[in-house]
């Protein structure tokens, strides 16, 4: 029992760091890790999804500190994000306001977005909720589908 918990723990922990990662601009895949660990048995769904949606609404926090602290160094080769990105985000923005912030789990622009909601100074607690309740929903949609898939 013991070293099935401790597989689980790492399971969990592995999880954290890819879901975390992949809201950063650093490559991840946390859909693919969370499938595998659902594929294999480990870890409890409800509890897979709440250590997911942490990882990377933690990994997206740290974009919005790029965006509100180091938006000025934009301009610069070592900012994560590229001129086009930052652009098509503000566009975004610009369109449909914070509520884009929903979309901050799509690929490509999710993270551009959450750079540039720091950038904009939209707020530490609107941003959190709006983000966190974009990145659950996609959770929560992976393992239901993969739930449904597989008949359980």
């Amino acid at each position: 029992m013991a070293e099935s918990t401790a597989t689980d723990f790492a399971a969990y922990i592995a999880l954290f760091i890819s879901a975390f990662t992949s809201a950063t601009l650093l490559p991840g895949s946390s859909e693919a890790v969370l499938l595998t660990l659902l594929g294999m048995g480990r870890g409890d769904p409800v509890a897979l999804v709440v250590v997911a949606t942490a990882g990377n609404v933690l990994g997206s926090l740290v974009n919005w500190g790029l965006g509100r602290f180091f938006s000025a160094f934009r301009n610069r080769r070592w900012f994560p994000i590229d001129d086009r990105s930052y652009h098509c985000a503000t566009d975004w923005f610009a369109r449909y306001g914070v509520w884009s912030l929903l979309l901050s789990w799509v690929p490509v622009i999710g993270d551009p977005l959450t750079a540039v909601a720091g950038a904009l100074r939209v707020g530490l607690l609107r941003f959190i909720v709006l983000v966190l309740t974009g990145k659950a929903a996609r959770y929560l949609f992976i393992v239901g589908a993969y739930q449904w898939w597989n008949g359980a």
